[in-house]
């Protein structure tokens, strides 16, 4: 996984905003973008909310425990709901693709975490993920943006 990206200039107004992009290769994959979040979130500072999106219609945001093996029961998890055969009606792509156009009604493409004084207000065991079933498409963007209180 390569993940590239700043925080945007030029964001004088209430809400900041940064692209980050994320290499997944060609496999389902659960990927951990807190460390990302937390330096964006502290680089804004204060107070607010921090909105991470991403622009896909074949991927989501997940706010789950990782590096304990969920990671890995989430994708098994989701190769039971959704599996990767042929019964999808959405079916360009690799076998199973359509399932990934379902996959963000059950894992959104977006969370919002609070924010105060920089930090993450994430619970304990707390990761932001993206979550992405797609391997056709190992080129993916995530949208931070900060909104501060003031």
């Amino acid at each position: 996984m390569i993940i590239r990206g700043a925080p945007r200039t030029g964001n004088d107004g209430p809400m900041k905003s940064s692209l980050i992009a994320v290499t997944t290769g060609r496999r389902e994959v659960v990927h951990d973008i807190t460390p990302q979040c937390a330096e964006f979130a502290g680089a804004a500072g204060g107070d607010g909310l921090l909105h991470v999106f991403v622009p896909h219609a074949t991927a989501g945001i997940a706010i789950i425990e990782l590096g304990a093996g969920s990671d890995d029961d989430l994708l098994a998890a989701l190769r039971d709901l959704l599996p990767a055969d042929d019964r999808w009606r959405h079916a360009h792509g690799s076998r199973g693709h359509g399932r990934s156009h379902v996959m963000p009604a059950l894992i959104p493409p977006y969370a919002t975490v609070p924010v105060i004084g920089g930090t993450l207000m994430l619970g304990t065991w707390q990761s932001i993920a993206m979550v992405d079933l797609n391997v056709d498409n190992p080129e993916r963007q995530v949208r931070l943006s900060f909104l501060s209180d003031g």
